[in-house]
Order: structure tokens, then C-alpha cells, then sequence
């Protein structure tokens, strides 16, 4: 097993049990990173892509996540809200807290048994959906406002609901902290912010390996390794990912939007398209605005 390391970003003052906060930022912070805390995030504004572990999904507002300790993870804003007129912006209110934020030994009582299971599934990360994630929204919300003995209340209130919900889904099939040191964030960081920057162009692979610094063939096996695809799909993904996002407004047309992701014959963008969401581009415009 590889020795634990990580990017250290969230510090829990001593005299605190756990830590919320309600940030508003231009964009999301865009480094790959981990941290020792437990790590419940509800994104109430912004649009991208999120990478917990080796899961590449897109996100938008109402965007739910509890993650466990040193799970690598990033929240990377579309490249439209990085642009130096840009007039997006994001919000997301965060719960920090260590595990022992009730005590050392509490966790061995039987009360706690489910707490625990779900504890050990936030190892994976978790995704939280449905009327859960609206609830917990609310409460959230309400515990910006609350202080003392009423917050710490309300926070088992809010594990509690987790606890008992059907309406969760572990995001990945392998705990990624155990394989991840502080060098592997680095290096994918690095990857996946090169990819952002740059998808909309051809990118061969001998590029990113450079960025790696490995040899073609092992960054293949390594980046297939560490996040569970290859990197030819992993840039569709991405590709595939903003597609969506521009497909959302009718007004540009697909010749356009296939460009703009990095596909300059049309033909392909379709085949691409089809093969990560199941739909042509066009069904999947003409579905979303019947829907709005």
C-alpha cells in the first residue's frame, strides 16, 4: 500500500467541532486536491465538470457530495467562467468536520453503527439525489445561521438523514485515497487542467505525457490505472461533457458546438456524442427544450 499523502486545504480551528461556510467566488478553486476532513458540499450556483476519486461527471446548481477523508477531488468551472470579462459566477456552502468532531470514543457505541457504514462509503464518495438532497439544501442553509450546542444538533440531523436515505449513490468501485499521494495529485492536476485549457484543439497523447513526465506507454497504463478509463476517453468526456452544456441553447448551431469541443468533422462529433450519451446532438437539444 502507498503511504498517505495529501494537498492539505481546509484547517478546522481547535476551538471548533466543524467548520460551514458559504463561498461565492468568480469560479470554483480548480486544483486537484485532498484533505483529512470529511467534506459535505452543496453547489448552489456554477456549471462543470467534477472529478471525485476516478469519477469524471458534469455538475450544475443543486449539485450534493459527501466525500471522505483524502479523497482526491476538484469541481473545475467551464472554461467560460475562467475568461477575463466573464460575468458568471459560483456558489457552494461546504461542512468540514474530523470524524472524532463528538469525541474519540464515541464511535465505538452501538448507537453509531450506521454512522459508521456510512462514514466508511464516504471512502468512495458519495452522491446525494432526490428529495434527500433537498432537504439537506435546507438544512444547510439553516445551519449558516446557527450557533453552539443548535448547530452541532442540526448537523447529526443532517448525518442522520443521510443515515436513512435511499437516495444516495457511491460514486466510485475502489477507495481512491489509498492509492494517491501527494506527487499522483500533482501530476493529474496538471493533466486535467492541460485538457480544460485545451480541448477544443487536437491534443496528442505524447503531450500529456510530457506534462507527466513519463513515457507514452506508461502514462497510458497509469493514468487507465488511476482513474479507471483511458485517456482518449477521458478527453471525450470532457469534450462530450461541454457539448451538453451548448446544446442547451438553441441558438448555436451544432456544426458550431462540434468545433468548439474539438471535433471539426461533424460526422465524428455525432458518432462521439452518441457513443458517451446515447443520443445524436440534435435529439438531445430537441429532448431538453420540451422539457423547459
Amino acid at each position: 500500500m502507498l503511504e498517505k499523502r495529501v494537498i492539505s486545504k481546509s484547517l478546522i480551528p481547535e476551538n471548533k467541532s466543524f467548520v460551514i461556510k458559504s463561498i461565492n467566488e468568480r469560479h470554483f478553486d480548480p486544483t486537484f486536491h485532498a484533505h483529512p476532513e470529511f467534506q459535505l458540499s452543496f453547489v448552489v450556483k456554477g456549471e462543470g465538470n467534477r472529478i471525485v476519486g476516478s469519477s469524471l461527471q458534469p455538475f450544475q446548481a443543486n449539485d450534493m457530495v459527501f466525500i471522505g477523508p483524502n479523497l482526491p477531488h476538484v469541481w473545475k468551472n467551464h472554461l467560460s467562467y475562467f475568461e477575463k470579462d466573464s460575468i458568471l459566477d459560483t456558489s457552494v456552502i461546504v461542512i468540514y468536520f474530523h470524524k472524532n468532531f463528538l469525541g474519540d470514543n464515541i464511535y465505538d457505541k452501538e448507537e453509531f453503527n450506521k454512522l459508521n457504514k456510512l462514514f466508511d462509503k464516504s471512502n468512495l464518495g458519495i452522491e446525494i439525489q432526490g428529495d434527500t438532497r433537498k432537504r439537506i439544501g435546507e438544512m444547510m442553509r439553516d445551519l449558516l445561521e446557527k450557533t453552539e450546542l443548535e448547530s452541532i444538533i442540526l448537523l447529526l440531523q443532517i448525518l442522520e438523514t443521510l443515515v436513512t436515505s435511499n437516495d444516495i449513490l457511491v460514486i466510485n468501485e475502489i477507495d481512491e485515497a489509498i492509492i494517491y499521494k501527494k506527487v499522483e495529485t500533482e501530476r493529474i492536476h496538471k493533466v486535467y487542467d492541460y485538457v480544460i485549457k485545451n480541448f477544443a484543439k487536437p491534443i496528442k497523447l505524447e503531450e500529456v505525457a510530457e506534462i507527466a513526465n513519463m513515457t507514452n506507454t506508461s502514462f497510458s497504463r497509469y493514468f487507465k490505472t488511476r482513474l479507471n478509463k483511458s485517456f482518449s476517453d477521458f478527453l471525450k468526456e470532457i469534450r462530450i461533457n461541454y457539448a451538453c452544456k451548448l446544446l442547451k441553447d438553441e441558438n448555436i448551431p451544432i456544426e458550431t458546438i462540434s468545433y468548439e469541443c474539438g471535433y471539426p468533422s461533424v460526422t465524428n462529433f455525432n458518432k462521439q456524442f452518441k457513443s458517451v450519451i446515447g443520443r445524436q446532438p440534435k435529439k438531445y437539444r430537441d429532448d431538453y427544450l420540451k422539457l423547459i
